[in-house]
């Protein structure tokens, strides 16, 4: 999992068109006020191999079961925590996670990529738009 909190990490993704993507959305911050990561949250990148356990406890909140209820993905009842999920043409999904009023929150890139926990991307697959 690639934790981005400056530029220069950022910079440094290997994947053009996720590092554009990712770019593109500081650019959209930047027409309100500058980015700062200390101050409107990480772009958090899952790649495959990495565990949800390990994404849950970087958000600070469950992803894979409701963020009051306890209700998990798959139950008719299961609301999910993020503001919005997106799919994009370059193969990942977006989900943004907003967690105070102040405009704190992660906005999480994941590859869909064999290797990407099943139930994650099952999730993303059902909500994200695009």
């Amino acid at each position: 999992m690639r934790i981005l909190r400056d530029v220069g990490a950022i910079a440094a993704l290997p994947d053009v068109a996720l590092r554009q993507l990712i770019e593109r959305r500081i650019q959209e911050i930047e027409s309100f006020s500058a980015w700062d990561s200390d101050e409107m949250g990480p772009f958090v990148v899952v790649e495959p191999g990495d565990a949800v356990d390990t994404l849950e406890a970087e958000l600070g909140l469950p992803v894979l079961r409701g963020l009051f209820d306890d209700v998990p993905f798959g139950d008719a009842d299961f609301s999910p925590s993020f503001e919005w999920a997106e799919a994009h043409p370059e193969g990942v999904f977006e989900l943004l996670y907003v967690t105070s009023d102040s405009g704190y929150g992660h906005d999480v890139f994941i590859y869909d990529l064999p290797g990407v926990d099943p139930a994650l991307l099952a999730m993303c697959r059902t909500y994200a738009s695009g």
